[in-house]
């Protein structure tokens, strides 16, 4: 097993706290040096190089070998710019139904990233595709419904799977949620070639044991690979903690090998639970697994699963920021070693299966969501109203937003209709970044009858 750190201070700690219990001959440890601090948004910060547990031979071979073959091919593909998204539905749907152009040997994977509301799902989906075409705030359930986002590079194609947080079938009746968020994960996880599970390790509740429904995920699904990718790194002041989790959500092992990490103190999120604990989480889930219509687990196993912190069977462990690009091209560079010889299922022009429209109606639920309070954005409908393309190319859109109440309507008009017009303006921002061409967006905003 190789463990791949680019911060040195990290490596110290593996040299002193990480022993594997069988030697890999292939093996070797791989530092990447890397600045201390940079500057990010105007203030400067530690920034953590991603490190990760590489247990694939095939990824490994070709870290130890460099890039001397990409580079080689670097003015051919090094500027190659990612797809875009038509403006036009007629496009985009001839262009879904293209015939693919691949290449001979051509390889593909299709990748589900599965994980907990607000874990990051979304950020990683657009870096890797080198284009903003899904939703992302801070607020949960930001993703409602599947969506999928392809990348093509030379030979391979990786077909992401974006999906909403897993949650229960108790908080979507709740909420008045969509039944989407409840059935998509599941079905999602079923056509995948590789399980991406991530983990906000900054939310100290979420990051000390794998939740329960990501359990069963993983439990229904035991033939399909998956690895665990820690998410948004950048955030922890104490990295060598990252050990201890990593620990903690592997169950000590990774690939088949065990791990051991020895902590100076163990910290409490640590400590086991108690059987009143264990007995107060069955009586409050015991509604739930009766009633969970994903689940094909019985009553034995779930109970099992529920005493269960973590997952010993992921194949390799990422920890990463996904709103660092160098970061994401560690685990995009994974995707493509691990992708196997197979048929196309897009052209390769093809970056979302969603449509034009579709894409717009998120870029501006995302931004509702980023700067209206509490329930008001999740009450906000959208109508489209004009869409057209003008002669010069660019595109004029206009959107109805319909409030629940008055006072959701004030708030999203705000003073002197200052919100309604920053949520119009870098929403059509984000939108000609997709669509390559000049958006000019009008929101009006109406209360709902």
């Amino acid at each position: 097993m190789a463990f791949r750190a680019g911060a040195r201070f990290l490596s110290d700690v593996v040299s002193r706290r990480v022993a594997t219990c069988a030697r890999q001959e292939s093996a070797s440890r791989m530092l990447r040096a890397g600045s201390a601090s940079r500057i990010r948004g105007g203030r400067n910060g530690f920034i953590f190089t991603p490190a990760c547990f590489i247990t694939s031979e095939a990824f490994l071979n070709r870290l130890m070998k460099g890039r001397a073959a990409e580079t080689a091919t670097a003015d051919s593909s090094f500027n190659r710019l990612p797809a875009s998204v038509p403006p036009n539905s007629g496009e985009q749907l001839s262009l879904l139904l293209r015939h693919p152009d691949q290449p001979d040997n051509s390889k593909i994977l299709k990748v589900a990233i599965i994980g907990s509301p607000n874990a990051g799902k979304s950020t990683l989906s657009n870096q890797l595709l080198g284009r903003k075409v899904f939703a992302v705030s801070k607020k949960v359930h930001t993703t409602r419904s599947r969506a999928l986002g392809v990348f093509t590079e030379d030979d391979t194609q990786i077909i992401l799977l974006d999906t909403p947080g897993l949650t229960t079938a108790s908080k979507v009746k709740r909420h008045q949620l969509e039944k989407s968020l409840l059935v998509d994960p599941w079905n999602t996880a079923k056509e995948a070639d590789l399980m991406v599970i991530m983990v906000d390790v900054s939310d100290r509740w979420m990051c000390s044991r794998l939740d329960f429904e990501v359990l069963k995920c993983l439990a229904q699904h035991p033939d399909i690979p998956a690895i665990l990718v820690l998410n948004k790194v950048d955030r922890m002041k104490v990295k060598d903690r990252l050990l201890d989790i990593t620990a903690a959500l592997t169950c000590g092992v990774v690939n088949g090998r065990k791990i051991k990490v020895r902590p100076v103190i163990k910290p409490p999120w640590a400590e086991k639970r108690t059987n009143k604990d264990m007995s107060l989480d069955e009586d409050k889930a015991g509604d739930e697994d009766d009633t969970e219509p994903n689940s094909v687990l019985g009553k034995e196993q779930l109970k099992a699963l529920r005493i269960q912190q973590g997952w010993p069977h992921f194949k390799d462990v990422f920890m990463l920021s996904s709103v660092d690009k160098e970061d994401v091209e560690t685990l995009k560079d994974y995707f493509m070693s691990v992708a196997k010889p197979g048929l196309w299922q897009y052209h390769s022009e093809v970056l979302t299966d969603q449509s034009p429209e579709e894409v717009c109606n998120n870029i501006i639920r995302e931004k509702l969501l980023e700067y209206l309070p509490q329930e008001v954005p999740y009450s906000v409908t959208q109508a489209i109203e004009l869409w057209s393309e003008r002669e010069g190319g660019e595109l004029d859109i206009s959107v109805k937003l319909y409030a629940k109440k008055d006072s959701h309507m004030k708030m999203v008009i705000g003073s002197s209709g200052q919100m309604v017009a920053r949520i119009a303006q870098e929403a059509s921002e984000d939108l000609s970044r997709v669509y390559l061409r000049e958006v000019r967006l009008k929101l009006s905003v109406k209360l709902r009858n």
